[in-house]
């Protein structure tokens, strides 16, 4: 997702309590940074930050980290995050906002961390073959997250993109993921939690079908 350069978004960032300055200095040891031993779950690419702002609110016993490359996209998801929080008189206490380049994660995260769900939602399709492996369920990508993911962990993926999702399965099939769940009309399955995106709203109101799939680590 493109956003215009916002230049309020990193001075309130660096005031934010929940904005990790140095992330590198937390890894193997993000409860640290959390105060407490509940269970963390990661979303990689976390856009304006709807999404995690719902799933911290609906859980306050479980961690969020959610990681986007870029600080103006942090900046707009940190005030919608404030926003869904103050709506319920809560103080946001279950996320982490980092800063990263994804495609250096393993330098984030580790098993210590027992990171037991990640969430991949509308991640850029990458239609072109030479930039394939920058698809965030490549096999190059899968494989760097069977290195902090804990045994058994579940990745969870949205997309609105037919090529990347059906791919996507052939993809998590060579890396050793069982795919314990598929559909092709999200909106219409027996998933009863799911959580929209902005883009998910974008795509459903142009009558695009959802793709979906929870893929488990062996």
């Amino acid at each position: 997702m493109r956003i215009r350069k916002k230049k309020w978004a990193q001075p309130e960032l660096d005031l934010c309590p929940y904005f990790v300055k140095e992330p590198k200095e937390y890894f193997g040891k993000w409860k640290d940074f959390f105060n407490n031993d509940k269970e963390i779950q990661l979303e990689v690419g976390c856009g304006k930050g709807s999404f995690v702002a719902q799933k911290a609110l609906q859980n306050p016993d479980i961690n969020y980290i959610a990681v986007d490359i870029k600080s103006d996209m942090l900046g707009v998801g940190r005030r919608n995050i404030e926003a869904l929080f103050a709506q319920h008189n809560r103080t946001v206490d279950n996320i982490a906002l980092v800063a990263f380049n994804v495609e250096n994660i393993e330098q984030l995260i580790s098993k210590d961390d027992n990171i037991s769900t990640m969430y991949i939602n509308f991640c850029n399709p990458w239609p072109k073959e030479k930039h394939k492996k920058r698809r965030l369920t490549h096999t190059t990508k899968l494989n760097k997250y069977r290195t902090f993911l804990n045994d058994g962990a579940t990745i969870k993926f949205k997309t609105d993109n037919d090529e990347l999702f059906f791919e996507s399965l052939d993809y998590f099939k060579e890396c050793n993921f069982d795919v314990v769940f598929k559909t092709e009309d999200l909106h219409n399955s027996t998933v009863t939690d799911n959580i929209m995106t902005e883009h998910e709203q974008m795509f459903s109101s142009e009558g695009i079908n959802i793709k979906y799939l929870e893929a488990k680590m062996i």
